[in-house]
């Protein structure tokens, strides 16, 4: 665990680091794409974040090249090289696309030919678990076929969902969590070795999301753009894929007892198929409405408009910090019920508590204007926009407590601003940034 832990950091400094050098250099370069009327952001904001992120992966895979117990991953499997290579290709793409804005057909076929250069080199699915059925076994080209589609849905959803700030690094971060504790009791309480490729990937995929997520929060500094976007839904797939179809059921002893408690203990050999998902969920979701509301309008479906999930958050009041953190919520209640119900799949509790937490994101929803305020003895804690108001004693007018400003800091992010005006940052920020940073 220690060595996946300095993995994670090394990646996640080394992206931190960059970031900022990769911020300038997109300046200078121009990967400053003009304001378009569905984006959500107030003026042009730098691209090509993708950098930052690529040259964390390296960094982690070097790193763990050489630390003494993940040296055997890479000496017993080709899966990190064929990462790196289907990497390396989808990062390419996405810088050039983040410059010139490349067709998106060419977009797919570069995302399926790197999904192939992966296969090639022995990144692919050999067999799946079937529920009633059993292990499956793969032809090599349907390992192929379904390798390339696992990997191309992946990619498009992750830079589907990449529409507010840092909400595509943290839903991905809070997936890949979620992944990488499902690898790593797979690999350390079965002993099987296959699933210390994945635990690796979802580690270096955290510490790439959390090295670039300081820059990406709300306002926003940089955009990870395409060539961030696609590099890291394809390290999710990678992860996938790794462990899906590697996990032998027979090596994990699960067929003992009465047929039922075989049944249940089955559980973590199907997560692999539905752990991808945790990601894919909201925007899949999200995708289908949007299809649903163009084509009753009479529209393309593939028409440019503003009823995305986070749109609509933002537009019935909530802040863009608040409408990111609640789809962080959900993405994380989604990934980690799946987690638990994957080590206990018996137990009620663990679906009364997800079902107790949906009624919980479902109140945050319909209060957008909510505002928790502290007690007055701990005013003196707490940031000045939890702190009550007081009345003056002259005027009886309410006043913001001391070191809070007139108008309270959340309400004025709550108000929404008319998409396309400049001088301000983010969806609901309340003032101009300086454009020499």
């Amino acid at each position: 665990m220690r060595e996946y832990l300095l993995t994670l950091c090394i990646t996640a400094a080394v992206t931190y680091l960059l970031t900022g050098p990769v911020r300038k250099f997109a300046i200078v370069a121009g990967a400053m794409p003009e304001i378009r009327a569905r984006d959500v952001h107030r003026e042009p904001t730098p691209r090509l974040g993708g950098i930052a992120m690529f040259f964390g992966l390296c960094a982690g895979l070097l790193v763990a090249d050489h630390l003494t117990n993940l040296s055997e991953v890479f000496e017993t499997s080709n899966e990190p090289r064929a990462l790196l290579s289907g990497a390396a290709l989808i990062w390419l793409i996405g810088v050039l696309d983040d410059k010139f804005e490349i067709d998106a057909l060419i977009k797919l076929g570069g995302q399926m030919i790197a999904a192939g250069v992966m296969v090639v080199q022995g990144l692919t699915i050999l067999w799946i678990p079937v529920p009633g059925v059993g292990t499956v076994a793969l032809t090599q080209w349907q390992g192929t076929l379904l390798t390339v589609a696992l990997v191309v849905i992946t990619i498009n959803a992750v830079n589907f969902v990449d529409g507010l700030d840092g909400l595509a690094a943290g839903m991905v971060c809070i997936a890949a969590a979620a992944f990488f504790m499902y690898s790593y009791r797979i690999w350390y309480s079965y002993g099987i070795e296959a699933a210390a490729p994945a635990s690796l990937f979802a580690a270096i995929l955290m510490g790439m999301c959390l090295g670039f997520l300081p820059h990406n929060m709300h306002p926003a500094r940089i955009f990870m753009g395409d060539s961030g976007s696609m590099l890291i839904g394809l390290v999710l797939a990678a992860g996938a894929i790794s462990v899906t179809g590697q996990v032998d059921p027979d090596l994990m002893n699960l067929w003992t007892g009465s047929e039922r408690n075989a049944v249940h203990q089955m559980v973590p050999v199907y997560i692999p198929l539905v752990m991808p998902l945790t990601i894919i969920a909201i925007p899949a979701a999200d995708l289908v409405l949007a299809i649903v509301r163009r084509t009753w309008r009479g529209q393309s479906p593939f028409a440019a408009d503003r009823g995305h999930l986070h749109h609509r958050l933002l537009e019935i009041g909530h802040s863009h910090s608040r409408a990111v953190l609640i789809m962080y919520f959900f993405s994380a209640l989604i990934a980690f019920g799946a987690l638990a119900y994957s080590v206990n799949a018996a137990s009620m509790w663990i679906v009364l508590g997800v079902v107790a937490l949906s009624a919980i994101g479902l109140v945050l929803l319909l209060l957008p204007r909510f505002t928790p305020r502290a007690p007055r003895w701990a005013e003196s804690f707490v940031p000045p926009r939890y702190r009550r108001r007081r009345r003056t004693a002259r005027t009886g007018v309410r006043e913001p407590a001391a070191g809070a400003q007139e108008a309270d800091g959340d309400a004025e992010e709550r108000v929404p601003v008319a998409a396309g005006v400049s001088g301000v940052n983010g969806a609901t920020a309340v003032g101009p940034r300086s454009r020499t940073r």
